[in-house]
């Protein structure tokens, strides 16, 4: 199995190459294709032949119309025998040493197992049969899904692993904006007496504190000069007048705080009822390499021209990375759930007709059927198909899906 299994010593040396960067040696490993096993026999109902002198069983697997399970039917000398007179027993020994224990009933002229041949039909099979006090056993592979990866193969290639547990999903709708000043974070600063401006303190573009001296003017009724003091915080982000003009009841500057912007996101009918004041918020802004998170602050009392419901979600903006008009893309949470199982949707792979994730179990890998429920960000939840506590590939997993692929691995039916 594992000339057939493990990745190839290109693979490895390619790998190893690409990894520490060791452009002067040249890549020169290389593997033979492992050499074709000849196909079972198989017998009339498409199951394998095992024989045994003139003793010889017909081992199936059937899943037609019922949950898959074993059927034998039994010859001797090319004749059919009585069922009846046969005491048989399947032992499937799987990945980790998990043993399904089979016995057989009669029904009609084959024998039935007993239990269910769950997926992955992935196991060494040992039949033990008895006929007129006279002992049968037969051994073999029956591996689907299955590969081998060494430990530091696994490691230069990154494929991380994580213990399948419970986990809280965390549901999301989309939402779309833009960003926005808060109401009031840009002041208008004018002179509270008409006069001639004696001094300009600062300039455009200037930052400046609450109560900073702005402006000095001199007063045309009492001549006397007083100060024009910062409102706030913020940014002299306009500036309408210079010193030796006269103030003429005008707005002389103005100052914005970009401390904080809003998140403006258009929620859609379908999705009014899930929104709520403090429901949680991830945001991703245009241009900026990093992600916000907040919650809804306020909910706008009008729909839009497109029928979307505008709500608001504060930003800090401590490294200034922030500007009005920028886009926005954004996930509502409208529920949280714990579950008992969970898995990371990184891990999914397609196998069959299956969605899988392959269970690690020492350095060997296989697939494990799931069933899935539920979704919430990184995580889908399990209702059958793996085991809490199964370790199981997350990163990477792809590398398992095309090892399995190309050693063309199936099972018996």
């Amino acid at each position: 199995m594992k000339n057939n299994k493990i990745l190839s010593s290109l693979s490895l040396a390619m790998l190893l190459n690409l990894s520490l960067d060791l452009v002067s040696l040249p890549v020169m490993a290389s593997s033979a294709p492992a050499a074709e096993q000849p196909e079972p026999e198989k017998g009339p109902h498409r199951g394998r032949m095992l024989r045994d002198g003139d003793f010889a069983l017909e081992l199936s697997i059937f899943e037609t119309g019922v949950p898959p399970e074993f059927r034998v039917w039994l010859t001797k000398e090319g004749q059919p025998i009585d069922p009846k007179s046969v005491d048989l027993n399947v032992k499937l020994t799987r990945l980790g040493n998990v043993v399904d224990d089979i016995n057989f009933y009669v029904q009609g002229d084959f024998l039935r197992g007993d239990m269910e041949i769950y997926e992955p039909h992935s196991f060494v099979v040992t039949i033990e049969a008895k006929h007129q006090g006279k002992s049968y056993r037969w051994q073999y592979d029956n591996f689907e899904g299955r590969t081998i990866i060494e430990q530091a193969v696994a490691e230069a290639m990154d494929i991380q692993t994580a213990i399948a547990g419970p986990a809280t999903l965390h549901q999301t709708i989309p939402a779309y904006g833009t960003l926005a000043l808060p109401v009031g974070a840009q002041r208008s600063v004018s002179a509270r007496f008409d006069g001639e401006i004696t001094k300009l303190h600062v300039g455009f573009g200037e930052e400046v504190k609450k109560g900073q001296t702005l402006l000095t003017v001199e007063s045309n009724e009492s001549l006397k000069p007083y100060q024009v003091k910062a409102p706030s915080d913020g940014v002299i982000t306009e500036q309408f007048a210079n010193a030796g003009e006269q103030t003429a009841s005008r707005t002389l500057l103005s100052i914005t705080d970009s401390s904080q912007y809003i998140a403006k996101l258009a929620v859609y009918p379908s999705d009014y009822q899930k929104v709520c004041k403090g429901s949680v918020v991830n945001l991703q802004v245009e241009g900026v390499d990093r992600n916000y998170q907040g919650t809804i602050s306020f909910i706008e009392p009008k729909v839009r021209y497109d029928q979307a419901r505008i709500v608001w979600v504060t930003l800090p903006n401590e490294k200034g990375e922030l500007t009005t008009g920028s886009f926005v893309r954004a996930h509502i949470e409208v529920a949280t759930i714990d579950v008992p199982l969970a898995v990371k949707r990184v891990g999914l792979q397609g196998f069959r007709d299956f969605t899988v994730v392959y269970a690690k179990v020492g350095e060997q890998y296989e697939v494990r059927m799931l069933e899935l429920g539920r979704e919430g960000g990184e995580w889908v939840e399990v209702l059958g198909g793996l085991n809490p506590g199964t370790e199981y590939v997350t990163e990477n997993s792809y590398i398992l899906k095309a090892d399995i692929e190309k050693s063309g691995a199936s099972h018996d039916h």
